[in-house]
């Protein structure tokens, strides 16, 4: 899995802080005073807390995906406030001009771990690489060859959202229940924001951390259910 951020808003930390400022000021943003990183923090942390999130959406992120299966894209798309332009599975032919079909299928640790279920796994795989071959070279079109290919087939795409609906996300599906490729997907993102604010990216974590307990009917044991503490 490879994620690398493309574009972000430009100094969003001061983006947000006037945003903040702007609701409670008698002066316009343009006449706004520059504050220094740990004013407009406390002030952002403040507004944060209060439940006020429609400031964060001033601020957009774009990142580049690589390596999630189509299981993970699944899941990500239902994510309606972000904009994603993905491989396509029916313009994309994996065997044009090769002698095997070129595509990759993720394998979760569980299986990987397990050699009776790899052997499985991987015995299945092949099955589907030459079977999709075969309908390629006999003349079924990408469009429909692809409906034999599985949810682990490998998927890249470009996704952008707002901060706010990245704040949400990531409370979600930074949730140990969230499933594990998700999981790392979000701690990847985390990391590239990280490059660009490191304050920003403090704000990324599960749902727990930021409610104070946990309201899931199957805690994974950090937070008791529906207490705090």
């Amino acid at each position: 899995m490879n994620i690398e951020i493309v574009s972000a808003t430009p100094n969003p930390l001061e983006v947000i802080y006037k945003s903040c400022r702007t609701c409670y000021s008698a002066v316009g943003p343009i006449r706004l005073k520059e504050k220094s990183i740990d004013e407009m923090i406390s002030l952002i942390d403040g507004t944060i807390k209060s439940g006020h999130h429609s400031v964060l959406e001033h601020v957009s992120m774009t990142f580049a995906i690589e390596g999630v299966s189509r299981a993970l894209t699944h899941q990500l798309v239902r994510h309606r406030l972000a904009s994603f332009s993905q491989q396509s599975q029916r313009y994309v032919n994996y065997c044009k001009g090769k002698e095997t079909t070129d595509v990759d299928f993720i394998v979760p640790k569980t299986i990987k771990k397990n050699t009776e279920a790899l052997n499985e796994y991987q015995l299945l795989i092949e099955e589907i690489k030459r079977a999709y071959k075969k309908l390629i070279d006999i003349g079924i079109p990408a469009e429909d060859a692809r409906y034999i290919l599985p949810n682990a087939t490998e998927t890249k795409l470009i996704m952008t959202m707002n901060f706010r609906e990245l704040f949400t996300v990531s409370s979600i599906r930074l949730c140990f229940r969230a499933q594990w490729e998700i999981v790392e997907l979000f701690g990847k993102i985390k990391k590239e924001v990280f490059k660009i604010d490191e304050y920003l990216a403090s704000k990324l974590q599960p749902k727990c951390q930021n409610l104070g307990y946990c309201n899931e009917d199957k805690s994974c044991g950090k937070y008791t259910f529906g207490s705090k503490g």
